[in-house]
């Protein structure tokens, strides 16, 4: 007898059906899987039959296969346990076949027969939505995250003998239920504010602006001027994530098994912050298997790199591609998998390797050529990819033991959601999907960033003196315009043309 149950595997951050088909045929009682299993997927058979005997039910002694279907999908993972199982329960008359079809089932089995959590639940859940099922079957630990597609029943179960007891009606188990106005209430809470940092006005006003527009930005200044803590804080100024790029940022996190335990969806923006130390892999993702490197897991929210020039180059030349198109793409021999990367880069960096190359207040012991070969490590066209370069100084005493703070997050969140949503009515009626300055196309930078002529001359006289590439000279029109869009006005005006051209600190201060 042929039984087939319907699961799923990920690739990237979308799932994909799979048909668990299990046949129990006389003959030496050999358990066999076929299908691209991997090694995961091929240890099953021990933990299926132990679990399936500690739950009161017989295991077949007679040949047992089992086919993962398409078989040209590599399968790997633990969650094939419980639909395996649940189809030879039904190919030995445990659970009748009619009641499989309206379920997918996904869960890991432990010898006692338990189901534990799995990771990757969110994708599955919506694909058996797409797939017009009834519900999903899985963990209780999973229910909360498979919950958030409301359209289909999550049916939470402890046990195998649970869910056999379920299919056949003799137990009715309620669909978990999960509450959105409370996930919302408890989210966007922040340990520390914007209010928290003292002085520091200018870099302060560029991660507004960087903010307002989704500008990468990259901040230069000695050791301990505060860098750090300002990147900090660039979250808790950002507008509230949506509930689909909520979603889809806690697919990332669930296909990665870093949602934290009890969490269910992620409500505040990611901040990832990954020592110098990563490798290209971690950074960007991949693997023998791929996995999300740190810039998918920052995806809609920050990705902070501290001390860049110390990062390895081929790990920052790897960022190129993604800051342009908002996904990485990993191919390997056996799958290829793509990431949405779409995040804010926030870069710090010293100015040379003492790291006090033009402070005021300390003399830099460093010569010319340490300081050129320093600033190099960083390629020009890295560079021209970051719109804004902000020096930040160290402070005095008089600044850092000032009453004076500034305003809070809360105040500065509400200027930066009024400019984009101006940015969102102004892209509305295009064909591209725009949603912010940064990522205006050439078409639309020649529609919305038009300069009277006082304005073409400043920016004519900046290319010149500075030498600034043609990618450079996009980055200071998005700016200007982000920096009109915060003052409500629709025409770039020479000031704002100005104020772009100083967030090019690098372009000027090259030795």
């Amino acid at each position: 007898m042929i039984v087939r149950v319907t699961s799923g595997t990920v690739i990237g951050i979308d799932s994909y059906p799979i048909d668990v088909e299990v046949d129990v045929s006389p003959g030496l009682p050999i358990f066999s899987t076929v299908g691209l299993p991997d090694v995961a997927v091929r240890e099953s058979r021990e933990r299926i039959r132990a679990a399936i005997k500690n739950s009161g039910y017989r295991f077949p002694r007679n040949h047992v296969t089992v086919n993962l279907a398409p078989a040209d999908i590599k399968k790997e993972g633990t969650a094939f346990d419980l639909p395996i199982a649940v189809a030879i329960l039904a190919a030995e008359g445990n659970i009748a076949a009619e009641s499989l079809r309206d379920y997918v089932f996904m869960g890991e089995l432990s010898l006692d027969g338990g189901i534990k959590g799995v990771h990757g639940i969110l994708p599955v859940a919506f694909q058996a939505e797409q797939m017009g099922k009834k519900g999903i079957v899985t963990a209780i630990e999973n229910a909360p995250e498979a919950a958030l597609v409301q359209s289909i029943d999550v049916i939470p179960v402890e046990r195998l003998s649970d869910v056999v007891e379920f299919l056949g009606g003799r137990r009715a188990i309620a669909p978990f239920q999960l509450d959105m106005e409370e996930t919302y209430r408890d989210s966007f809470r922040y340990p520390f504010d914007f209010n928290d940092i003292h002085g520091q006005e200018q870099a302060k006003r560029a991660l507004e602006i960087a903010a307002a527009g989704g500008h990468n930005i990259l901040m230069i200044g000695p050791p301990g001027s505060g860098k750090t803590m300002l990147a900090q804080r660039l979250v808790t100024v950002l507008p509230e994530l949506s509930l689909e790029e909520a979603i889809e940022s806690t697919k990332i996190f669930s296909v990665a098994s870093l949602l934290n335990k009890g969490e269910t969806v992620l409500m505040n923006r990611p901040f990832r912050a990954p020592h110098h130390t990563i490798s290209d892999a971690g950074l960007v993702g991949g693997g023998q298997t791929p996995k999300p490197g740190e810039i998918s897991l920052a995806h809609h929210g920050v990705l902070f790199l501290d001390e860049l020039p110390e990062f390895k180059k081929n790990a920052l030349e790897a960022l190129r591609q993604p800051l342009e198109d908002g996904t990485v793409t990993i191919t390997r021999s056996s799958m290829t998998a793509s990431y949405p990367a779409r995040f804010m880069l926030v870069a710090a960096m010293n100015p040379c390797p003492c790291g006090y190359y033009g402070d005021r207040r300390r003399a830099c012991s460093c010569g010319p050529q340490q300081i050129r070969q320093y600033q190099s490590r960083i390629s020009g066209p890295l560079l021209d990819r970051i719109d804004i370069h902000v020096e930040v100084a160290s402070l005095p005493y008089r600044e850092l033991s000032g009453q004076h703070t500034g305003e809070d997050s809360q105040t500065i969140r509400a200027r930066i959601r009024q400019a984009r949503l101006v940015q969102q009515n102004r892209f509305a009626a295009g064909a591209q999907s725009t949603l912010l300055n940064a990522r205006m196309s050439d078409k639309q930078l020649k529609t919305y960033c038009l300069l009277d002529e006082d304005s073409r001359k400043l920016l004519e006289m900046a290319m010149d003196q500075l030498g600034l590439s043609v990618r450079a000279y996009t980055r200071v029109l998005k700016v200007a315009r982000t920096i009109a869009d915060l003052e409500g006005l629709e025409q770039i005006t020479a000031s704002h043309v100005a104020e772009a051209i100083q967030y090019r600190t690098l372009d000027r201060r090259m030795i």
